[in-house]
């Protein structure tokens, strides 16, 4: 190697050497950065979803401005109008009165009617006959428990669809663990059957009872006008997230709505007792026949809340007469109306009463066509909310 290859070796040496020292020494010169204040470090939530390496942190999430209020319904071409304009210390009942078998009993005049709230009798201000078509939901279960109770509630709302008339309004949702809207309020019979024909193979064994008719009443309470619920159901509820309790309170705060209740099932469970298997939970929806029994009360309270009837079907011979008689009670029914003496709107709950006499205040005789005297009952809302909406 000559001398200028060895020079230049250690020219290059040299200078490595000096930029290196002069790094350390501009290291020394500069002073470290500050750590970050705590308040600067954003918390993480505690309860993530677990990951690979640990709880993975969940920001928490940014203030959003609130939601814009729902937009009013739009109104379908064609479809009537059921508002009333009535003040908000105006109370409407509807009454329906029947004989023992279902029949409606015409003629009634309005002093044949007596109102009590809170026990203080009441000045009936309004009444007439109510012909309106009907403006229903028909709320069926559609769970993957036994194939029978499936087959008494598809039967029933079959029935029922079967007897609607072309100025009826009908919505149809089922439900197992949540509420699912099969068809929209359709005067369509054929759309009807059609989102009956989807309900074939169920998917959950769950039936979240208290869930589906609280997010029912939620929906319709925006609709104007008188509405019905024809709940189609064993009764038995799995896990709703609401309680019963909560439901019963959202009943008594919808007004203007009538529930209807038809418990399947109950041939099945007679059967099955009489050959020994009980109320097994392998092949019943409830577990034991306590939940059964409690199941029916509770499908009976729904309909005696709101001045609708309750049904327990034996046969599926009697599903056509059933849905005779909702329809013929809907269709014919008497409306009263009256102003409170208690006008105060201070959200409690107020309880009715209603009795049908003679017109001079003693009972009241119906006869049929032959003469005889004929055993008749009252069918009634059991009270209303007193708040700051139309009743």
């Amino acid at each position: 190697m000559s001398w200028l290859g060895k020079k230049d070796r250690g020219f290059r040496l040299t200078f490595v050497l000096l930029m290196m020292m002069a790094t350390a020494a501009m290291a020394q010169q500069t002073p470290p950065a500050p750590a970050p204040k705590p308040s600067q470090v954003p918390p993480a939530e505690a309860g993530g979803p677990e990951g690979n390496i640990g709880p993975i942190a969940i920001p928490k999430k940014k203030e959003e401005p609130p939601a814009p209020k729902p937009q009013p319904p739009r109104k379908i071409a064609g479809m009537p109008d059921y508002s009333l304009t009535v003040d908000t210390t105006l109370v409407q009942v509807p009454v329906l009165v029947t004989t023992r078998g279902g029949q409606f009993i015409p003629g009634l005049k309005q002093d044949n009617f007596r109102v009590q709230e809170d026990g203080v009798p009441q000045k009936i201000t309004k009444f007439e006959v109510s012909q309106a078509p009907i403006t229903a939901v028909l709320l069926v279960e559609f769970a993957n428990t036994n194939y029978r109770f499936m087959y008494d509630a598809l039967n029933a709302a079959y029935t029922f669809a079967d007897t609607l008339k072309p100025q009826d309004w009908v919505a149809v949702v089922a439900f197992d663990m949540k509420p699912q809207i099969l068809v929209d309020f359709t005067q369509d019979k054929r759309q009807i059957f059609g989102a009956l024909n989807q309900l074939r193979i169920p998917g959950f064994s769950e039936r979240n009872v208290y869930d589906a008719l609280y997010d029912t009443l939620d929906r319709v309470d925006g609709i104007d006008g008188r509405k019905y619920i024809v709940l189609i159901s064993g009764g038995c509820d799995t896990f709703s997230r609401i309680t019963y309790d909560k439901l019963l309170k959202k009943i008594k705060a919808t007004p203007n709505v009538t529930i209807f209740t038809i418990s399947t099932g109950e041939a099945f469970r007679m059967w099955a007792e009489s050959v020994g298997l009980g109320t097994s939970p392998s092949i019943m929806p409830c577990a034991d026949q306590m939940a059964y029994l409690q199941a029916d009360n509770q499908m009976r309270t729904y309909a005696s809340l709101t001045g609708g009837q309750w049904f327990k079907p034996r046969f599926e011979g009697d599903m056509r007469d059933i849905f005779r008689d909702i329809g013929s009670g809907i269709r014919n029914e008497y409306l009263l109306a009256y102003h409170p003496t208690n006008n105060k709107l201070d959200g409690t709950y107020r309880k009715l009463k209603v009795e049908v006499v003679a017109p001079n205040g003693g009972p009241l005789k119906v006869r049929d066509q032959k003469g005889k005297d004929v055993k008749f009952q009252v069918v009634a809302r059991e009270g209303y909310t007193a708040k700051h909406e139309v009743e």
